[in-house]
């Protein structure tokens, strides 16, 4: 399917009932081979493929002997632990046979929620993509408890889509696309084949989810739908529990497509655009040509620096008269660009007295 072959970053959320046997807690490692094999399509294809996993607390169940059903928050951490483990040697264990590197990346809430996390978290998988390698996204449960949760890996895959810039984003459920009613228990329901807009009739059609061990139904799936096209990706439903998944929706198995409307990059640029800014930093002429070519706004073309503002908050980027010419995520506090006025990237350790980014806004980050 078009939306499959022609994406050039995908996000793929696989979650714990298709990953575990609910009957015994251990690996479908048939299944997980297959979808390495998958992964290895997409990438040969030229695509960078971000896996979001559910599994460890399933994994760690078994292995602790925990009883399915709801657990404490202490057995659960200690499950996610001993999961973990095991989930991250799954994974490498499947990839690396076919030439490609895993990465595990552990993630909370609070790291979406704060702006330097954020952008650490971004930076991070943006090195990784780059080298080729496919991270394995999980919330990091060891850790996490309610109030710094994402709470399901549909709402953790929508948002690793969007940090990321993702355009395709594919939950892989138990479940073949978005029903306008709960098809095992309403025999009139009819799966939708393409969703324009989310609109609240729509939304009201979701319901709750009926699996044994995951905690997505339908209901998060459609807000992780709101969250991902908004941004500009677009996201797919579909059935994941036959072998080659990914392969079976390329060749036309049934499935939902919530479409986007805006590419991630221009979806980006509106978001940044919108930002209430809490500081400027004003360049020489030099750098404003070269932002106009699509460049990183380096500390070497700034001249000047207003505000109080931390490490991921929005500036305005103004130009050598003082006119605005966009704005930015920045990528130091006020005091650090401050002291990184005029210096060369390679000055910047000697500075500072660590290493930082060569960059103050990044031109991923930047609406000019």
């Amino acid at each position: 399917m078009a939306a499959l072959t022609q994406a050039h970053r995908i996000v793929v959320k696989i979650g714990s009932a298709l990953l575990v046997d609910a009957a015994t807690g251990t690996l479908r490692a048939d299944w997980l081979a297959g979808l390495a094999e998958d992964v290895a399509t997409l990438k040969a294809g030229g695509a960078d493929v971000v896996l979001v996993s559910s599994g460890s607390i399933a994994l760690g169940r078994g292995v602790l002997g925990l009883p399915r059903g709801g657990l404490p928050l202490e057995q659960s951490q200690a499950a996610a632990a001993v999961g973990q483990i095991r989930l991250a040697r799954a994974y490498e264990e499947a990839l690396a046979p076919l030439g490609i590197t895993a990465a595990q990346v552990l993630v909370t809430l609070e790291d979406s929620a704060d702006r330097r996390r954020y952008l650490n978290t971004r930076a991070t998988m943006e090195t990784l993509l780059g080298f080729g390698i496919v991270p394995i996204v999980n919330e990091n449960d060891t850790v996490a408890t309610d109030e710094i949760r994402f709470g399901d890996n549909d709402r953790l895959a929508a948002q690793v889509a969007v940090t990321i810039g993702a355009d395709l984003a594919v939950l892989l459920s138990d479940v073949d696309g978005f029903y306008s009613a709960n098809p095992q228990t309403d025999p009139t329901a009819r799966r939708y084949e393409v969703v324009d807009e989310i609109t609240p009739e729509l939304e009201a059609r979701a319901g709750d989810g009926v699996s044994g061990i995951s905690k997505g139904g339908m209901k998060t799936k459609v807000m992780a739908a709101k969250t991902t096209t908004a941004a500009g990706c677009a996201l797919i439903i579909a059935e994941g529990a036959r072998s080659r998944p990914l392969q079976a929706l390329d060749a036309g198995a049934p499935h939902t497509l919530f479409k986007a409307r805006l590419t991630p990059a221009s979806a980006r640029k509106h978001w940044i655009a919108s930002m209430k800014p809490r500081g400027a930093v004003q360049i020489d002429a030099g750098a404003a040509r070269a932002l106009a070519r699509g460049t990183s706004l380096l500390p070497a073309g700034v001249v000047e620096v207003d505000g109080a503002f931390g490490r991921g908050d929005p500036v305005d980027i103004l130009g050598p008269d003082g006119s605005r010419l966009g704005a930015g995520l920045v990528r130091y506090t006020a005091g650090e660009a401050r002291a990184l006025i005029g210096k060369r990237s390679d000055q910047i350790e000697a500075v500072l007295g660590y290493p930082g980014r060569a960059a103050l806004v990044h031109r991923d980050d930047m609406a000019l």
